[in-house]
């Protein structure tokens, strides 16, 4: 086994299968660069470092909390065959300088696109307006061009520190005067990375269909060898208006592409989905960290279109440090709604999408509008029905926190319109649930809701919702592990359609199932599987400060050391807040008070 190894390759090799992609850096699949070294090692921690623009990008070790999942022969998830490294690297080559606003600074932002030679820099000048629908040419050369604000290093944020709207000042901005994007990408364009650099629509034009569209999601890009690659957003910000439809801040469908540190807001669309990252005719890899991420309708999606390129699957994905947001002021129910009904639906979706690592996330703020409520979705889609190849496979989510919604996983093991292949070794592993349905969010309050599946795990959570544990329904789940978890029973706990409370559900929707070192509190013995533990308040598990959200568990907890891997049961809060403090900006992850819109 490679450890601590990175293989370049070179990216002018546009013939990449879209296991790789066109990669900055690559490494084997059987190194692990990334959260997932718990998948690797069962009875330890293990941490292998990923190449990483600093060290606080580097891999974390993880409590191992697998041995159920061991136990039980379950296959585990594959991690991220590649992982990207956005490290970044001084130009070598010309400066080309712009400045001004109106149509001169537009023909003078496009000719220094057209003139860019590898390697060299387009500096903007801050305060600068370029208005127009811009088009990155593909270059000869493997060194980058960068396009970035001529501010000095010192007057943008620090690289790994995430930009904020306050930082604008000192940023030139790109403005699409249309619903055209303000910028795309030709075929095969590569070597792109943006630096303090606002994106956004011009006032009073109502709809925009993308601002920022990498890689063609159409028929015009039907080969990997057209596939624009290498490319970043570093530090900028991306954004709508308060009363615009925008559809989609970027579109993801390319090869090795990373956004890093920015903030996106105000992506939202009357009667229609709106993103702030979706792709579904890319390969990648992708690389997602550090950034804020609203939008109304999915806030990042892989799928939900069919890809053009046969037998493509986004595959490769990190997901990681990001803060997904709804603002309260889009809930027509909440005090500080705004007026306008943008169509909700969720926080993350995968429709199709292969070995993904989605880690220390904040996901939150999720209600029921164009959907019932579940935040994050597993659900395979073969969405228009010529990609019968489509799946969900190899996903690992740990370290996360999801709370403020009605309700909280959805797994759909197979498209229920058209054929398709089936969601596979996912695991979702020490994370907290907090505040799932009630009153305020609507909806059913269930934890997880659940159909088809193969080889799904679920440990060591902590969950504070109000509906079900597990909703079952549809074609029974193979290989399902539902251990060490912290969780309410409420009125009915385990509940498939057909079948009475526990047992009954679990014979019949999870043959072969291990269910085990689960705290149900609330729930009868009698109903389920030994070796779980019954208490009748969730406070009887002593946590040691519930009431200020530290969910440790207290010395005296007689659930201390006693999951199937000698842990505690429940969430290692300790981990959590590792991975959620893996960047520099941590305080993004404070509670967000009753009237706060973001």
């Amino acid at each position: 086994m490679l450890v601590n190894r990175t293989i370049r390759f070179k990216t002018s090799d546009r013939n990449c299968q879209s296991r790789g992609g066109c990669g900055f850096f690559s490494a084997p699949s059987g190194v692990l660069i990334s959260a997932l070294t718990i998948l690797l090692s069962l009875c330890a921690v293990v941490c292998i470092t990923a190449c990483a623009r600093e060290a606080s990008d580097a891999a974390r070790p993880i409590p191992a909390s697998q041995s159920a999942a061991s136990n039980a022969g379950t296959r585990k998830p594959s991690p991220p065959a590649t992982v990207l490294d956005t490290n970044y690297v001084r130009a070598t080559g010309r400066t080309i300088s712009v400045n001004g606003t109106g149509e001169e600074a537009a023909r003078a932002f496009q000719s220094a696109l057209d003139s860019a030679r590898s390697g060299d820099v387009i500096a903007i000048e801050p305060g600068s307006i370029v208005k127009g629908n811009f088009v990155l040419p593909d270059t000869q050369g493997e060194s980058w061009t960068v396009i970035r604000s001529s501010a000095g290093d010192d007057k943008l944020p620090p690289a790994g520190t995430r930009a904020r709207p306050a930082d604008a000042s000192m940023m030139p901005k790109l403005v699409t005067p249309n619903a055209d994007p303000v910028i795309r990408t030709a075929s095969g364009a590569h070597h792109y990375r943006f630096v303090g650099i606002e994106f956004t629509i011009a006032p009073g034009w109502a709809q925009n269909h993308g601002l920022i569209l990498f890689g063609d999601g159409g028929s015009a890009q039907n080969s990997l060898a057209t596939i624009p690659h290498n490319l970043i957003l570093d530090r900028c910000y991306i954004h709508g208006n308060a009363d615009v439809n925008l559809r989609r801040a970027v579109a993801l469908n390319s090869g090795s592409t990373a956004i890093v540190d920015s903030y996106i807001a105000d992506v939202h669309e009357v009667g229609a989905d709106s993103q702030a990252i979706c792709g579904w005719n890319g390969p990648g890899p992708f690389k997602i960290v550090n950034n804020y991420l609203e939008a109304a309708g999915e806030n990042v999606m892989f799928g939900g279109a069919d890809p053009r390129i046969k037998s493509l699957v986004p595959s490769d994905i990190e997901l990681r440090a990001n803060h997904c947001s709804k603002p309260l002021s889009w809930m027509s129910q909440n005090p500080s709604y705004a007026g306008k009904h943008w169509s909700v639906k969720n926080l993350f979706e995968l429709k199709n999408a292969r070995r993904v690592l989605i880690d220390g996330n904040l996901f939150e703020n999720n209600w029921v509008d164009g959907q019932s409520g579940f935040a994050i979705l597993f659900t395979v889609r073969n969405q228009e029905g010529s990609a019968p190849w489509s799946v969900v496979e190899d996903v690992a989510f740990t370290n996360n926190i999801v709370r403020h919604t009605a309700a909280g996983v959805n797994f759909l093991g197979r498209d229920d319109n058209y054929p398709s292949e089936q969601v596979k070794r996912v695991l979702i592993g020490n994370n907290l649930f907090e505040d799932v349905g009630g009153k305020k969010w609507g909806g059913n309050g269930r934890f997880l809701q659940i159909a088809e599946t193969d080889n799904v795990v679920i440990d060591h959570n902590t969950i504070f919702h109000t509906g079900n544990v597990i909703t079952a329904y549809g074609a029974a789940n193979n290989g399902f592990v539902f251990t060490n978890n912290i969780v309410p029973h409420n009125e009915y706990g385990v509940m498939g359609d057909g079948a009475s409370v526990g047992n009954p559900t679990l014979d019949k929707y999870f043959p072969g199932r291990v269910f085990r070192k689960n705290v149900i509190a609330g729930g009868r013995s009698s109903n389920y599987p030994a070796d779980n533990f019954f208490p009748a308040v969730l406070d009887e598990a002593s946590f040691a400060d519930r009431a200020g959200g530290n969910y440790a568990l207290q010395s005296s907890s007689p659930y201390r050391n006693a999951a199937t891997d000698g842990h505690n049961i429940g969430c290692d809060m300790e981990a959590l807040k590792a991975a959620l403090d893996s960047r520099p900006t941590s305080s993004q992850f404070a509670p967000i008070k009753e009237d706060e819109t973001r």
